[in-house]
């Protein structure tokens, strides 16, 4: 994740947070406790969370995935985004980043609407296929460790509907895609997943420039 888009001056940035973001309090504060933190440039920029909330809302979407939760900055954006009866099936590992977000979904009223699942995703993606859910949700946010993002990509396209949406963070990994010269894990499962997407004959994608790079999938 970033804080910020990539490319932006400070005077741009501040412009666009200034006509595209709304400011909200308890978004505000978690924002500065997750950055407080040693992985605070982990959390979704509010550009990006302003992004998203429309494009829940535009889906009309009723169940979402969300593969990598940290602590709950992008969770409580899409959960407010749903309807009363909507729900969220967040999949983490970490008990102790996803407590920070607990509190604060409690606060802002959306607790109920988001189911935190605590194991390897991989895990809980294939017990939703294997439990009949196939193609029942709406929308899935992949954000988590970026050597599996290749099999996330993979589960979440089978779980998701037809005329749904996966959105996939970090897809620009702060320019290092670009580099032929990194090598490196992470930067070329995201190059893998990228391409993967790009070529996959079951969805129109297009890579946007927002925060880190959001890789958006609409499957057909």
């Amino acid at each position: 994740m970033s804080a910020r888009s990539l490319g932006l001056s400070d005077e741009l940035h501040a412009y666009l947070l200034s006509v595209t973001a709304q400011p909200d309090p308890i978004f505000e504060r978690l924002k500065a406790e997750t950055l407080a933190t040693e992985h605070g440039g982990m959390q979704i920029s509010p550009e990006q969370a302003q992004f998203m909330t429309l494009l829940v809302k535009m889906l009309g979407a009723r169940r979402i995935i969300e593969v990598g939760t940290f602590t709950g900055y992008s969770a409580m954006t899409m959960a407010r985004a749903l309807p009363a009866d909507g729900k969220l099936i967040a999949c983490d590992v970490s008990e102790e980043w996803t407590a920070i977000g607990q509190r604060y979904w409690a606060e802002a009223g959306v607790a109920d609407k988001i189911d935190l699942r605590i194991a390897p995703a991989r895990q809980t993606l294939d017990a939703l296929i294997v439990g009949g859910q196939s193609g029942s949700f709406d929308m899935a946010f992949i954000d988590a460790d970026k050597e599996n993002y290749p099999a996330y990509y993979d589960r979440c396209l089978t779980l998701i509907r037809p005329g749904g949406l996966i959105a996939i963070d970090n897809t620009l990994w702060s320019g290092a895609v670009a580099d032929k010269s990194d090598q490196t894990p992470d930067t070329r499962a995201i190059r893998e997943t990228n391409a993967e997407v790009h070529k996959d004959p079951r969805v129109e994608s297009c890579l946007i420039p927002i925060g880190d790079g959001l890789m958006l999938a609409w499957k057909k």
